[in-house]
């Protein structure tokens, strides 16, 4: 099979005269957290992005399909965002929002102009660990509730709430904040038991949440969070139906209803700007960070003006959330979606790409699934399509030899077994056919 050759790219990137690779390995070995994994049996060491490219220190070329973990939603230091944060850098880094700055309000003003029905209110954060947090505060004190409901193998960020949420080990402390979160059934249609073929299983796995309500709480919640499509789960879509149907039983057990927007939102999906409208439903509070900036610390959590009066009642403050800086990059942001039409890329590229990686399921037997929306996809290796069983070290080698290639992608899912595909939304079609190239010649080798 001929080596896959990457698309031509007009960026040539700076020198770079810093430390080497092994170098930076070593002082991050003795003096960063310990817990910080890195990807690649060899680490690799970017230093430079450009669009969809990535550049290592010695100016070697990888398409980047990962997006930065699902955070470089317009492409690596676009022009436009880039030139927003500058020009505000050189005015103002930083005014607290108890005095007023252009940027805060109209950021919000453009950003609720995204939001369906009563979404009204912006909370501006600095992290989507930060505004999960924020919304579970939201869900508790507006309703008088504690309960709350999350889904099996999701995830919800690092603070001690939020892994309270998180129900995937490997990602979770044992917290205190556990306690008054119960999981609900993943509603997963290919490892779940209920499949595609049956066309009520997004209603059989909300009722679940019924169950929970019913039989694991005192019958009233604060509220249930999902993550639209699942991230770290790998890329896990959920059948029709199931979000209506789990909001009514949440609502009618007095809770709010939270959407985890952090890796679905702005566009990826590309038939909606924001995921839980794949669904049909329409959210109490929403959640989200990553895209939203492009890579700065930024997050979000909007929500009514009913719901926002409950925090009303004390002072809420942030000494960094919603900065001038982040504002003006976030602000940026959307108008490059727009401009660029990066949603109708998403579903078009994401589309293509789909059915590239189901043309190589035909080939190759490793392949259990392909799933997803837009440009936020998962392909799940098995060795056995019957038994289903994770081809965890498969992945593994695949997602080096990738590597190797010149492709970077994640990889995840509860068994570390599905390649997640996230690239920013600015990619090609010639980069989605380098990218199916790589993943045959990659599945060929295994």
């Amino acid at each position: 099979m001929k080596t896959p050759t990457l698309p031509p790219c007009t960026h040539t990137p700076k020198p770079y005269t810093g430390p080497s690779a092994d170098e930076v390995l070593a002082v991050r070995k003795q003096f960063l957290n310990p817990a910080i994994f890195h990807y690649y049996k060899k680490p690799i060491m970017i230093v430079e992005g450009k669009g969809q490219w990535l550049f290592d220190e010695k100016g070697r070329r990888y398409l980047d399909g990962f997006g930065g973990i699902v955070t470089v939603s317009v492409g690596h230091c676009h022009p436009h965002v880039v030139a927003a944060a500058n020009a505000q850098n050189e005015i103002i880094q930083h005014t607290t929002t108890i005095y007023l700055h252009p940027n805060i309000a109209l950021y919000a003003r453009d950003l609720a102009a995204k939001m369906p029905g009563e979404l009204k209110v912006v909370y501006f954060t600095n992290s989507g660990s930060e505004a999960n947090d924020l919304a579970l505060l939201m869900a508790r004190a507006c309703t008088g509730n504690y309960d709350l409901i999350a889904l099996r193998n999701g995830y919800h960020g690092g603070s001690q709430s939020t892994m309270g949420l998180t129900s995937h080990s490997t990602w979770k402390f044992n917290v205190p904040h556990s306690f008054g979160v119960q999981h609900a059934m993943m509603p997963d249609t290919y490892r779940g038991i209920y499949g595609k073929d049956d066309p009520e299983a997004g209603r059989k796995y909300a009722d679940d949440v019924k169950s929970l309500i019913q039989f694991g709480s005192s019958g009233q919640i604060a509220g249930f969070i999902a993550e639209s499509i699942q991230g770290v789960g790998g890329s896990v879509v959920f059948p029709d139906g199931y979000l209506k149907r789990a909001y009514e039983h949440v609502r009618a057990a007095g809770g709010v209803c939270i959407a985890d927007e952090v890796q679905a939102g702005f566009g990826r999906t590309g038939t909606h700007f924001w995921g839980f409208e794949t669904q049909g439903v329409i959210p109490d509070i929403v959640t989200m960070a990553k895209g939203i900036g492009n890579g700065c610390p930024l997050g979000a959590v909007v929500t009514t003006p009913q719901i926002a009066k409950a925090l009303a009642s004390r002072i809420h403050f942030n000494t960094f959330g919603g900065n001038p800086v982040v504002c003006a990059q976030g602000r940026a942001v959307l108008e490059v979606i727009e401009r660029e039409k990066l949603q109708a890329n998403s579903l078009k590229i994401g589309n293509y790409l789909k059915a590239g990686f189901n043309k190589l399921a035909e080939k190759h037997s490793l392949i259990g699934e392909v799933r997803g929306l837009g440009l936020m996809l998962g392909v799940e290796l098995v060795k056995d399509r019957k038994t289903k069983e994770p081809a965890k070290d498969e992945c593994a080698f695949v997602f080096e030899s990738a590597r190797d290639l010149g492709l970077l992608i994640g990889k995840g899912g509860l068994f570390g077994n599905t390649l997640r595909i996230k690239p920013p939304m600015c990619i090609t079609q010639a980069d989605a056919d380098f990218m199916l190239e790589v993943l045959d010649a990659a599945l060929t080798a295994v």
